[in-house]
C-alpha cells in the first residue's frame, strides 16, 4: 500500500506535501504521509537489489554508501514533515481538550439529572454542577494560551515530546482534590444553617481526608522527582533520550520504544482505581473530602514507589564488548587493515524511540582521529545495519596503522567506552 501511494503522489496536484492552508487537502499530515510512503518504496527497492547506479553496481563498499546516502536524505525529509505534522497536530489538540472537558460537564449534567428522578434535585448536585463549570471554564482559558503546546494537556508532555506519565497521573490528583474544594465551597456558601457551615468546614480537616492528602503529596512529589531523575541521569550518560515527532496517548503506558512498561501500566492502572474510588466517595459523600482508606492508600504509595524505582532502573550507557574484523563467505583470515570492515559488537547502540532511519543515520564512530558514519544496510522492513548490538564500519583510509581506539555516538549523543584495536598496513 505505501509503493502504491508514493507511485500515485506524482499526479496528487498542485500543492506541496507540506502545504497547511485550510481549504488543501495535502496539509502536513498527508505530506508526512507521502514521505514515509516513498521512504519505504526506496528502502524496499534498494533491499532487493534495484535501483543502483551502474557507476557504483560494481562495488559492494561505493554501492553501500550511496544507498545509505539516499536512504538518509529521504529520511531526514520524512523527519522534517514528521515534525510539521506532529506541530500542526499539537496546534489542533486544544479545541479537541477544550472540547472533551465541556462533554464531560454536560455528562456530570445528564448523569445528575437521572440521578435526582425520584430523589429530588439538592444543593450537592448543584455545587458539583458549578464546581464542573468553573475546572472547566479556568482549564479551557489556561489552554487558549497553550494553544500551540496542546492546550490543556501541554503540562502533561515532557521535554522528549511526549506524554509523561507521573505528571498525568499528578495533575488528574489535583484537578479532583480542587474540584472537591469546590464543591465544598459552593455548598459552604449557599448554606444558611449555622450547624450545616461547621458541618462542611469539619469535613476539610485533615483527619478527615489524611488519606487522600497523603496521595496528594506523594504524587506530586513523584513527578517533581522524576523529571529531576530523569534530567541528571540523561546529563550523566546514564539515560538515552529523544525527542518524538508529537505525544501520544499510549506514552501513559509504554517506554520511549514504545514496549509496554510495567511501571508505567501499574501505576496508571491502580491511580485510576484510587481516584474512581475516591470520586464515588466523594458522590456519596459531598459534605467532605473524600475520606480515601488507609488500605488504598498505602497501595498507591507502593504503586509510586515502583514506578520511581523504574525509573531509577531504566536506561544504561552504551557499551562496545568487542570488535572484530567482519568476513564475508570466501575471505581468508587475516588482521585488520585500513579499507576493512569491522563489526562493532555491544549493547545500547539503538537509543528507545531511534529506530527509525533519520535517527539511525546519526550514529557515528570515531576510529582514532577520524569520524566515520554508520552506513544505513536496508532490508525488507527495516534494517540489518546498524542494530542495537551489532554495528559495521569500514576503516576509512585516513587511519594511521598502528594501535587506535574505537568508540560509537549513538543518536542520543551519548559516547561508549574506548576499545583499543591494531590495524596493520
Amino acid at each position: 500500500m505505501a509503493v502504491q501511494e508514493a507511485r500515485q503522489s506524482a499526479d496528487a496536484g498542485a500543492h506541496g506535501g507540506g502545504c497547511t492552508c485550510g481549504d488543501c487537502p495535502h496539509g502536513a499530515r498527508e505530506g508526512h504521509r507521502r514521505a514515509v510512503a516513498e521512504f519505504l518504496m526506496k528502502r524496499d527497492e534498494f533491499a532487493a537489489g534495484q535501483g543502483l547506479p551502474a557507476a557504483v553496481a560494481h562495488s559492494a563498499s561505493a554501492s553501500r554508501q550511496w544507498v545509505s546516502e539516499e536512504l538518509t536524505q529521504s529520511a531526514e525529509l520524512v523527519a522534517e514533515r514528521g515534525r510539521a505534522e506532529g506541530e500542526a497536530w499539537l496546534a489542533r489538540l486544544w479545541s479537541r481538550t477544550a472540547y472533551t472537558m465541556w462533554a464531560g460537564v454536560v455528562v456530570l449534567l445528564l448523569v445528575q439529572a437521572l440521578t435526582a428522578i425520584g430523589a429530588g434535585w439538592t444543593a450537592a448536585r448543584t455545587a458539583g454542577l458549578l464546581a464542573a463549570l468553573v475546572t472547566a471554564g479556568a482549564l479551557t482559558t489556561a489552554s487558549w494560551f497553550h494553544r500551540t503546546r496542546g492546550g490543556a494537556l501541554a503540562p502533561v508532555i515532557g521535554e522528549d515530546n511526549r506524554l509523561s506519565t507521573s505528571r498525568a497521573v499528578a495533575v488528574a490528583w489535583v484537578l479532583f482534590v480542587a474540584y472537591a474544594v469546590l464543591v465544598l465551597v459552593g455548598r459552604l456558601a449557599a448554606a444558611s444553617d449555622p450547624a450545616e457551615r461547621d458541618t462542611l468546614l469539619s469535613g476539610l480537616e485533615l483527619a478527615r481526608a489524611a488519606g487522600v492528602v497523603t496521595v496528594l503529596a506523594v504524587v506530586c512529589g513523584i513527578a517533581v522527582l522524576v523529571r529531576r531523575v530523569v534530567g541528571l541521569r540523561v546529563l550523566g550518560q546514564r539515560l538515552q533520550k529523544v525527542r518524538a515527532d508529537r505525544p501520544r496517548a499510549a506514552d501513559l503506558l509504554t517506554d520511549d520504544a514504545g514496549r509496554g512498561s510495567f511501571a508505567d501500566i501499574q501505576y496508571v492502572v491502580i491511580g485510576a482505581v484510587a481516584l474512581l474510588f475516591a470520586a464515588v466517595r466523594l458522590a456519596r459523600r459531598p459534605d467532605q473530602l473524600p475520606d480515601l482508606p488507609w488500605g488504598l492508600a498505602v497501595v498507591v504509595l507502593i504503586s509510586a514507589a515502583t514506578y520511581l524505582a523504574g525509573k531509577y532502573a531504566e536506561g544504561g550507557r552504551p557499551v562496545i564488548l568487542s570488535v572484530v574484523r567482519a568476513r564475508e563467505a570466501g575471505d581468508l583470515d587475516a588482521p585488520i587493515r585500513t579499507g576493512d570492515d569491522i563489526e562493532i559488537r555491544g549493547a545500547g547502540f539503538v537509543p528507545p524511540g531511534a529506530q527509525g532511519a533519520e535517527r539511525l543515520s546519526r550514529m557515528t564512530v570515531r576510529v582514532g582521529t577520524v569520524h566515520v558514519h554508520v552506513p544505513l544496510v536496508p532490508v525488507t522492513g527495516g534494517f540489518s545495519n546498524p542494530t542495537d548490538a551489532v554495528l559495521t564500519v569500514p576503516v576509512p583510509a585516513d587511519v594511521e596503522p598502528g594501535r587506535v581506539e574505537v568508540q560509537v555516538i549513538t543518536a542520543a549523543g551519548v559516547e561508549t567506552n574506548r576499545y583499543a584495536i591494531d590495524v596493520t598496513d
